[in-house]
C-alpha cells in the first residue's frame, strides 16, 4: 500500500515577476532600511563567488576571506550605487564591477598604507564563512571572471536546492525528498527507481510522476533565485542561459 499521495500537489512557487531585492536596492539606493536589508541578503547569498573570484587571482584562503569581508564592509557600510543605472542591470554585473574596482583602489594605495585601519564586521551567516558550498571540478584553470560566473551559478543551484528540500520539509515529506534527490542532483543517471519506491511504500508510477514534479519546482525555483539578482523581467532566462554557459565552461 502506498504511502505517499503522487497527485498530492506539489509544494508552491510562484512564477510571477514580483519586486526582487536587487530592484527594492536599486529603488531606493540604499536609502532604506528595506533596501539595506535587500542589499545584505544579497551580499550574503553571493559571498562565495566573491571568494572563489579572490582565490582563482591568487590570494589564499584565508586572505581571500579577510578581503571579501572588507569588501562587503565597503559595500554595505557606504554609498556605493552611485554609477548604478536605476533601469537596467544585473547585480551578478554589478558586484564583479565593484569587487574589481575595489580591489583597483586597493592597489593603488597600497604603498603608502603603512598602518592599517579599522576594520568592520559584517554580518554573514555562520555556514557563509565555513562552508564551502557546492563545488565541481574545474580542471581547466578558468580565468577569474569565468571562475566567478561559474561559481555564481553553482551558487544559484544550491539555494535553489536548499529552497525545494526546504519546501518538502514543510510539507512533511523530507525523507522523500531525501530519496529522490538523485534524480533532481543527477548523482542517479541509472538509479534503481523500483528499489525507491519500494523504500518509500509508492508505485513505480508515483515515483516517476513525484520526480518530474520535483525537477519542475527545481527549474522555477532557479528562474526564482536567478530573479532576485535581477531589475528586469525580461532579463530571466538570458541570465539563466549564461550562467548554465558559465558551468558548461
Amino acid at each position: 500500500m502506498e504511502t505517499s499521495d503522487p497527485e498530492r500537489p506539489s509544494p508552491p512557487g510562484g512564477s510571477s515577476f514580483v519586486t526582487t531585492h536587487w530592484t527594492r536596492v536599486l529603488e531606493a539606493r540604499g536609502s532604506s532600511p528595506e533596501s539595506r536589508a535587500a542589499l545584505s541578503e544579497l551580499c550574503q547569498a553571493y559571498y562565495a563567488p566573491v571568494v572563489a573570484f579572490l582565490r582563482r587571482g591568487g590570494a589564499g584562503e584565508d586572505l581571500a576571506r579577510d578581503e571579501a569581508h572588507s569588501f562587503f564592509a565597503h559595500i554595505l557600510e557606504r554609498n556605493a550605487l552611485e554609477g548604478v543605472e536605476r533601469d537596467r542591470g544585473r547585480f551578478r554585473s554589478y558586484l564583479l564591477g565593484a569587487l574589481k574596482h575595489f580591489l583597483a583602489r586597493a592597489r593603488e594605495h597600497e604603498q603608502r598604507r603603512k598602518r592599517g585601519g579599522g576594520t568592520i564586521s559584517v554580518p554573514l551567516d555562520s555556514g557563509t564563512d565555513s562552508e564551502p558550498g557546492l563545488s565541481l571540478p574545474d580542471p581547466n584553470s578558468l580565468p577569474p571572471d569565468e571562475y566567478f560566473d561559474r561559481q555564481w551559478a553553482l551558487t544559484v543551484l544550491e539555494r535553489a536546492l536548499t529552497r525545494v528540500e526546504g519546501e518538502w520539509k514543510e510539507a512533511g515529506r523530507g525523507a522523500d525528498f531525501q530519496a529522490l534527490k538523485p534524480w533532481l542532483t543527477g548523482d542517479a543517471a541509472h538509479g534503481d527507481q523500483t528499489a525507491v519506491a519500494v523504500a518509500l511504500g509508492m508505485s513505480d508510477g508515483a515515483v516517476k510522476v513525484a520526480v518530474h514534479r520535483m525537477r519542475r519546482r527545481f527549474r522555477e525555483a532557479v528562474r526564482q533565485e536567478v530573479a532576485q539578482t535581477l531589475n528586469t523581467p525580461d532579463q530571466v532566462a538570458a541570465e539563466v542561459r549564461q550562467l548554465f554557459t558559465a558551468l558548461g565552461g
